[in-house]
């Protein structure tokens, strides 16, 4: 079953951060991850979710998921996301019917 990687971001120090956007989609897609939603602008109908930037990563299942993020490859990007965001991140499992 699908798994999800659904980040809550705001960035602190876009310089920096930059580095991080332009390295992470190729190990993403290595781990068989694809982007569902990444940064786009969001509307806010009910209320505000407190969301500045969402990123939503698709993986095959819950364990490819956590493969990739406790990767040694994803280390050092994973240090400078945080050293250059404020973010929250869980994994989330899909849905089957």
């Amino acid at each position: 079953m699908a798994a999800y990687l659904v980040a809550h971001i705001e960035v602190t120090d876009p310089t920096k951060f930059d580095e991080y956007r332009a390295a992470v989609p190729a190990l993403i897609k290595k781990y068989g991850g694809r982007y569902v939603v990444r940064g786009g602008a969001i509307e806010n109908v009910e209320n505000d979710i407190g969301v500045s930037r969402l990123t939503i990563v698709e993986y095959p299942d819950m364990e490819t998921a956590r493969r990739f993020y406790r990767s040694d490859e994803y280390a050092p990007l994973l240090a400078i996301r945080k050293a250059s965001t404020n973010s929250s991140l869980a994994f989330v499992e899909g849905y089957e019917p």
